[in-house]
């Protein structure tokens, strides 16, 4: 049985456990999660098109989003339901089958361990969504396996290599001790600012110590918001807000910073730099925004070539590993006028990969994502 109407699907669920994750229940979780999706949440409901969750498991929300589509799915781990897109008539069906009976032969079943993952857009990646059964011995292989779930597949090189463990380990500790994402997102904010006066005055091992935790708290407070299931539109504007805003900032300040550590630029490069940076800086955005709006996908995930050049692409993280290594043998104006010089550069690479994608477009070729 297939769903032939256009209603919107009611989570429900079936079964019980007791075992938290993210200092929640299972249930709770599945609440918040079908709230996140704009779906009502009636465990008993037994009306309509069901998204039907089985509580003894806890799944990747990118199941959820999955399965709205797909009428008449089910997805199982090893052989037993975990969640199911179903009419409320086949709710018997898919309870039994969860103790061993065989489900209805007219409905399409999933397997979460299928090699073939699936693909999210939002996290740039193609994925093989966890789902386990929960339980007090495996909470913290499972909430390790939720966190991973949450991260971009393609970032650059520190977010993708170094923050992991350390972003990991705090994100649990907020998640012990009531931290919401958006106190992250505070503390993180007051961090940036205090680099940014840091960097101005030429106190540039103090701003880096500064930015370096920012930075983390930066990748904390989105994982946070996911692996909990408690985003928001004022986290979201907040966090993206900081996040677009503060890099001008940051190089204007080391520019001027200079000259405090002794190190100036003359007035000429200084201001070459400045205009380089953010002339780049906006201009890259603009091609970024003109890339989804005229191929409905990020730049960054067009090609194995965009995703491998997003890791060292002149955005924050890249631009202060020059400025970092630059400091260490004490010139922190070359370390500037080289951020510059990199932006004009990935400025240039991501503007010949838009011409590009419109020249294959205008000969007929489809643009699509090599993680499609």
């Amino acid at each position: 049985m297939t769903n032939e109407t256009n209603a919107a699907p009611t989570v429900a669920a079936f079964g019980t456990n007791d075992t938290p994750i993210w200092g929640m229940s299972a249930e709770e979780r599945l609440r918040r999660i079908a709230k996140s999706r704009g779906h009502a949440y009636d465990p008993a409901a037994a009306s309509g098109p069901l998204l039907l969750s089985n509580l003894v498991y806890v799944f990747d929300p990118a199941w959820m989003a999955h399965l709205e589509t797909r009428p008449g799915t089910v997805m199982t781990r090893r052989g037993v339901p975990v969640l199911a897109h179903v009419e409320a008539g086949d709710r018997t069906a898919v309870e039994a089958a969860a103790k061993g009976a065989p489900l209805p032969a007219h409905l399409t079943v999933v397997a979460a361990e299928a090699e073939g993952g699936i693909l999210n857009e939002a996290l740039r990646k193609r994925e093989k969504p966890f789902a386990e059964q929960l339980t007090p011995a495996n909470v913290a292989a499972i909430e390790r396996l939720s966190y991973l779930g949450a991260y971009k597949g393609v970032t650059d090189l520190l977010t993708k290599y170094l923050w992991p463990k350390w972003a990991f380990a705090l994100t649990k500790l907020s998640a012990k001790i009531g931290l919401s994402p958006n106190g992250v997102t505070a503390i993180g904010s007051v961090l940036c600012i205090a680099a940014t006066i840091a960097f101005w005055y030429g106190w540039f091992w103090t701003g880096l110590a500064a930015g370096l935790v920012f930075m983390v708290l930066d990748t904390v407070d989105g994982k946070l918001a996911r692996c909990t299931i408690t985003s928001s539109k004022l986290g979201n504007a907040w966090d993206h807000g900081v996040d677009l805003v503060h890099p001008p900032f940051w190089w204007w300040a080391w520019a001027e910073g200079c000259a405090a550590y002794g190190r100036p630029l003359s007035d000429t490069v200084f201001w070459w730099v400045i205009g380089a940076m953010l002339f780049g800086y906006v201009a890259q955005r603009l091609i970024e925004g003109a890339f989804i709006l005229r191929f409905d996908m990020h730049i960054h995930v067009w090609e194995r070539f965009d995703s491998w050049f997003r890791l060292i692409t002149a955005r924050r993280n890249p631009n202060m590993v020059i400025l970092f290594a630059l400091l260490l043998v004490g010139r922190p104006d070359w370390g500037i006028v080289a951020v510059a010089i990199w932006t004009m550069i990935s400025l240039l690479v991501h503007l010949w990969r838009l011409f590009q994608a419109m020249a294959r477009r205008s000969r007929g070729q489809a643009i699509e994502s090599w993680l499609a």
